[in-house]
């Protein structure tokens, strides 16, 4: 069974960081490019970073570009995105997804984590 994970959510100051990962079970983690995605109340799902399956290349929305971070421990099967600087504006439900195309494009995902939650706020 084909299984992702986040953790790593929470309530955070701003200016503060966090660390979600997204760990994989049922597959080869290394077989797919992994996005992280996030969606706030009213908006819609987000495209925030990528990673492709060697780790070689990574892409990030500007909202996020030179305070998020991603990575990957194929030999962990898990994938990182560090989070620093956060503001209230990060506040979302954050999704880890796997597909077989690095893209900011939610579409190109088959498979997706049920979500962690981060929360900036003083």
């Amino acid at each position: 069974q084909l299984q992702l994970v986040e953790s790593g959510g929470g309530l955070v100051q701003p200016g503060g960081s966090l660390r979600l990962s997204c760990a994989a079970s049922g597959f080869r983690l290394d077989s797919y490019a992994i996005g992280w995605f996030r969606q706030a109340p009213g908006k819609e799902r987000e495209g925030i970073s990528y990673i492709s399956r060697s780790g070689g290349s990574t892409n990030y929305a500007d909202s996020v570009k030179g305070r998020f971070t991603i990575s990957r421990d194929n030999a962990k099967i898990t994938v990182y995105l560090q989070m620093n600087s956060l503001k209230p504006e990060d506040t979302a439900v954050y999704y880890c997804a796997a597909g077989p195309l690095t893209t900011l494009q939610a579409a190109w995902y088959a498979y997706w984590g049920q979500g962690t939650q981060v929360t900036v706020s003083s």
